[in-house]
């Protein structure tokens, strides 16, 4: 791993400690789905952590986040609490949507994370949107949209990419190239499929590649795309390279990829590697990593019991957050 800036030892174990929230709180979600508590569909994030804790982790609280479906992963990195999206996976009252989202929908307009959209390419829009706002606004806000690898097959990418080059919008498209679209290899569905970042220059838009699997990496390149977008320099597009180790959704028995490929970037693991370069380099203790995982054992067990403890909208919530006449 490697790093241009300095970070301190509060910020590297942040790091680990949001990455690891995630990884527990998904496996947690995936036992709670397989005992009927949480229905639907359910689309994991595990594996691909250091993606949302790398680049969330440079935003500040007046930036705004839209993502996709596979949207846990950002919500907790983005500071939204674990009772809250668990309550909302359950799909009751207490949840961060009120129990009427379910998983790939949360939301959270006071952390500015507007929400994940469950149409492929659909949040793109409405990111440029925001950016949009902002920048007539002179609020100097950034706002960062996460993609699939899928998404840019979608005439609204096209569409939202030209007009944010256009107008100089002050926008970072993040795509996460998990390398499959829902079962489909990349190399079956895009002619680009192995330079994606480049499709973002023929909008004359800076853009670069990064390991996913690295949050370190993720971290020092959204840093200078942050950097370069808030000052004015339009938008910008980073391709991560990342793996999912779970299916599609838990409905996905995942028989169109080889064992051995993912015991390859099982050795990859963001999680088990970032935990050796703190302890490699001083940052954390075996007995503070310990902890750390101690606490986000315990914390997500409390998410469920508050989840499962939860009362359902009542019919009243049919007529609230409604806009008519």
């Amino acid at each position: 791993m490697k790093l241009q800036e300095t970070l301190d030892k509060s910020q590297a174990t942040e790091l680990y400690r949001q990455m690891l929230l995630i990884r527990v709180f998904e496996e947690r979600a995936a036992e709670q789905y397989t005992l009927g508590r949480i229905r639907g569909f359910l689309h994991l994030y595990i594996g691909e952590e250091a993606m949302a804790v790398g680049a969330i982790s440079t935003l500040e609280p007046r930036d705004f986040v839209v993502t996709h479906y596979r949207d846990h992963g950002h919500a907790l990195a983005r500071g939204l609490e674990p009772k809250g999206v668990m309550a909302e996976l359950f799909g009751k009252a207490t949840g961060c949507s009120g129990g009427k989202g379910g998983s790939m929908h949360l939301f959270d307009v006071e952390r500015g994370f507007m929400g994940g959209y469950a149409i492929v390419g659909g949040q793109i829009p409405l990111a440029v949107g925001l950016a949009l706002a902002s920048k007539y606004k002179v609020e100097e806000r950034v706002v960062v949209c996460f993609l699939g690898d899928g998404a840019v097959n979608e005439g609204e990418f096209h569409e939202s990419m030209n007009l944010a080059a256009l107008w100089e919008m002050p926008v970072i498209f993040f795509c996460e190239n998990n390398r499959y679209g829902m079962g489909a290899p990349v190399e079956q569905t895009l002619v680009f499929h192995e330079e994606i970042y480049k499709m973002a220059r023929a909008y004359h838009m800076p853009a670069e590649r990064v390991d996913g699997m690295d949050v370190l990496a993720v971290r020092e390149l959204t840093r200078e795309a942050v950097g370069r977008v808030r000052g004015g320099g339009g938008p910008f597009f980073i391709e991560a390279l990342a793996y999912r180790f779970r299916g599609h959704s838990m409905a996905d028995p995942m028989l169109y990829r080889a064992r051995s490929e993912e015991e390859e970037w099982r050795k990859r693991d963001p999680i088990p590697t970032f935990r050796k370069w703190l302890l490699d380099g001083g940052l954390a203790s075996q007995v503070e990593v310990d902890t750390m995982e101690r606490e986000t054992e315990r914390r997500v067990e409390e998410a469920i019991q508050f989840a499962d403890e939860s009362p359902f909208p009542g019919p009243e919530a049919l007529f609230q957050d409604v806009y008519g006449e």
